[in-house]
């Protein structure tokens, strides 16, 4: 019998191809898709191109004409989710996975399509649309009753109110919290009046408790129908995932029995694996298979396809079965280092090396020296690290090795301090430095292969006291740049930025402080604007992010290669867009505002604080202020923030004073004028907590917040009369400007992250 959809004489249909990457082609079909080979020819419109593709590269092919089918009778409607981010309701067969894809025939009969093909690269996620409760009914694991029950209790613990679970976590009776609200109310009290609050006034209750409280009751809400039938005996764990796999149309894998590629330890490694909670089977070079416990989940599947650049495919067994194979198959990363270190201690005790002895010259290229540099680096990668710091202890101090993590060091490592010549050698060699000269500062790079994919480092040794030298290195992202809609912009922001991006001439100016992602927004707002039509140059120091269809170029300095000289370059290369690294001098920002009044769209990066602050810099600098007036379309200033840790993260009420403190900085003028939230019961804001995922820290990752300036006319104007900054910046926040610091409590309100971390990046545009 057969058991998919099979579509007959769909050669010669119109159709729609969109392919992996995002794009789409209107063609018509020379031949008839079949699933089981590997490529598919159209004839592309409107230039009547024939071409043809493999379906490796193609997500979806949707057919716009009506055609013949062949139905088996046991379709299902799922729920398919791509990976250009679209999702599909269709029916399907049963068994639908069949070769190279699938037919999916839509749900709904109003859409524009007949019938879509799905590729197996381009499917993200599948799911039934049924429910986990009636897939688990119809399989005879739970009755009825019990489902109905317990989807009544999870009903239950998403609209408890706040009285019942004080109530349960102290001694107060419910008829007396009940007695208090109707007191309340017949003294005139405020109708929706906190309970919580009510109590705290009385003397009933403690703060702490009252927030104890408010995050059991989001516990409550979060809580999954599986969650809650394995708590009261009705279901396994087994059964869930069971369950789980057949809604997520995933194979169940038994980990006791699976023997791991070697390849896939390596490409997902230890840490990733923990914090996820997966493990890695099988890495094929360019399919890259990982168990999970959370189907639902997913995050998981963009991280890893992100973070390892294969396709994901996802199977499903027990949470207790993936710790069990980290535990058997991984040897953390740390801990391979601290075995290292522990070799070259006893090394140490053995040789008793002396500090003058010549022997500690010939060991930068000792095994064990080795070994331990390349797992610095590896480690300090798989850390996300995005500096390394190696600084010799004086006398008998070990050598510390720090990583700085989300903005903030910690110290990672310490090495006997006998080897501290030796590793500062290796990395030299590494480098192409000079190993002889301790006197002068050096510079370099240094260049490792690692799962498939180069890492770049930039090292810098500096002479210290004590006859010592420091190393730091940057770990340069050779990632491929996030869309402008993944940078965290506020959708107002975002929206004005993209918009300076459509002027054909002009300068655009992103400033911040060393580390605040500046090369990372232009290189998004590039990539933006990166089409065919339009020739594009950048200098940058170093090239830290290559993006196809940019012609860049590195600075060097040291031969005369500056950033003033790469610029008259390309104004002899027939340039529509130049980008900048950075702004360093006089005659570089004089040429780049040149450049932007003579047709040409300009993009740089500036050392400022803020971007009242970048005007007054480059007219102190000596630019003309009519010219750039003239020139300038807008300033971005951005910060980084830590990012609360969605793994951990709790929410809460602020108190009366903590909702002032907020306004105060945000500014009251401003909070009313910009429409923020007023000081309600449910007003929510989270917390950090600590866990694994975040190193107990309670903040993983970093956000953005932004400033953006746009050279309206009144803003020009100012600039032409030379106006001071403060009346500048009031005219730019009638004008529609948010501060950093208004853009960072905005963010605050929204769960992203504390007002602690806002004002530790944004304090100094503070409004008052």
């Amino acid at each position: 019998m057969n058991t998919e959809i099979i579509a007959t004489k769909t050669k010669n249909s119109k159709a729609e191809v969109e392919f992996v990457d995002g794009h789409i082609l209107r063609a018509f079909l020379t031949e008839d898709l079949n699933p089981h080979i590997s490529t598919c020819t159209i004839l592309v419109e409107p230039v009547h191109s024939l071409q043809r593709y493999a379906l490796d590269d193609i997500c979806t092919i949707r057919l716009l004409d009506k055609v013949e089918l062949n139905l088996p009778e046991d379709l299902v409607a799922i729920e398919i989710n791509t990976v250009t981010g679209n999702t599909y309701r269709v029916k399907v067969s049963d068994e639908a996975l069949v070769g190279n894809g699938f037919f999916g025939l839509p749900v709904d009969e109003n859409t524009p399509y007949s019938l879509i093909f799905f590729t197996v690269v381009g499917i993200k996620s599948r799911c039934e649309v049924r429910e986990v409760g009636q897939i688990l009914r119809s399989q005879g694991v739970i009755e009825s009753e019990d489902l109905e029950a317990t989807l009544a209790e999870q009903k239950k613990l998403r609209e408890r109110k706040i009285g019942e679970i004080i109530s349960s976590q102290t001694s107060i009776s419910h008829q007396v919290i009940e007695e208090k609200i109707e007191k309340a109310k017949t003294e005139g009290r405020h109708p929706r009046i906190r309970v919580g609050d009510l109590l705290i006034e009385e003397g009933l209750i403690t703060k702490e408790q009252l927030e104890h409280a408010l995050a059991e009751q989001e516990k409550g809400r979060r809580k999954k129908l599986g969650e809650l039938l394995i708590e009261k005996g009705l279901i396994t764990e087994e059964q869930l995932v069971r369950v789980l796999a057949q809604k997520f149309r995933m194979p169940i894998v038994d980990l006791e029995r699976e023997i791991p590629n070697p390849h896939a330890l390596e490409t997902v490694p230890f840490e990733i694996a923990q914090r996820l909670k997966v493990f890695p089977l099988l890495d094929d070079g360019t399919k890259l298979v990982v168990a999970t416990w959370e189907p639902t989940n997913y995050s998981i599947y963009d991280y890893l396809r992100f973070y390892t650049g294969r396709r994901i495919e996802l199977v499903a067994t027990t949470r207790k079965q993936i710790e069990d194979a980290i535990s058997r198959h991984y040897a953390k990363a740390s801990s391979l280092i601290d075995y290292v270190i522990e070799d070259l201690a006893v090394l140490e005790e053995k040789e008793e090396l002396e500090e003058g002895d010549d022997a500690l010259s010939l060991s930068e290229s000792d095994s064990q020296i080795v070994n331990i540099v390349n797992k610095i680096l590896i480690d300090a990668y798989n850390k996300e690290a995005s500096d390394i710091h190696l600084e010799p202890g004086v006398g008998e101090h070990p050598l510390t090795i720090r990583y700085r993590i989300d903005g903030l060091c910690k110290i990672a490592h310490q090495i006997p301090n006998h080897y501290r010549k030796a590793i500062i050698s290796r990395l030299k060699i590494m480098a192409n430095l000079d190993i002889a000269e301790r006197r002068k500062p050096q510079s370099g790079k240094i260049l490792i292969k690692y799962q498939n994919r180069k890492i770049e480092y930039r090292l810098e040794i500096t002479p210290t006291v004590g006859g010592n030298e420091d190393a730091v290195l940057r770990l340069l992202s050779s990632a491929k740049p996030l869309p402008l809609e993944q940078m965290g912009f506020s959708p107002r922001n975002l929206e004005r930025f993209k918009s300076l991006l459509q002027y054909p001439y002009g300068i655009i100016l992103c400033v911040g402080p060393t580390g605040s992602g500046k090369t990372t927004t232009l290189h998004s707002a590039l990539g933006q604007i990166n089409t065919e039509e339009r020739k594009i140059w950048t200098a940058e120091d170093p090239v830290e992010i290559v993006q196809p269809g940019l012609r860049q170029v590195q600075v060097m300095p040291k031969i005369g290669l500056t950033f003033a000289e790469v610029l008259r370059s390309f104004l002899r290369a027939d340039p529509d867009v130049i980008m900048i690294g950075e702004m360093r001098d006089f005659e570089t920002a004089k040429t780049a505002v040149e450049a932007s009044l003579t047709g040409h769209l300009v993009l740089s990066t500036l050392h400022t604080n803020s971007a009242v602050e970048t005007i007054q810099r480059l007219i102190e600098m000596g630019i003309d202020p009519v010219n750039f007036a003239d020139a300038l379309l807008g300033v971005l200033a951005q910060r980084l923030a830590r990012r609360l840790c969605d793994k951990c993260k709790e929410p809460y009420h602020p108190s009366r004073d903590e909702y002032e403190h907020l306004m105060n900085y945000y500014g009251a003028y401003w909070w009313e004028r910009h429409e923020m939230p007023s000081y309600r019961p449910e007003l929510p804001l989270y917390r950090r907590v600590g866990c694994s995922f975040c190193d107990g820290t309670g903040y993983r990752g970093r956000l953005a917040v932004h400033e953006l300036l746009v050279g309206t006319k009144k803003i020009k104007q100012a600039i032409k009369e030379r106006t001071s900054g403060d009346v500048i910046k009031d005219l730019a926040l009638e004008e529609g400007m948010r501060t950093l610091l208004q853009d960072g409590i905005a963010k605050v309100l929204q769960g992203e992250t504390d007002l602690d971390q806002v004002l530790k990046v944004c304090i100094s545009s503070t409004v008052s």
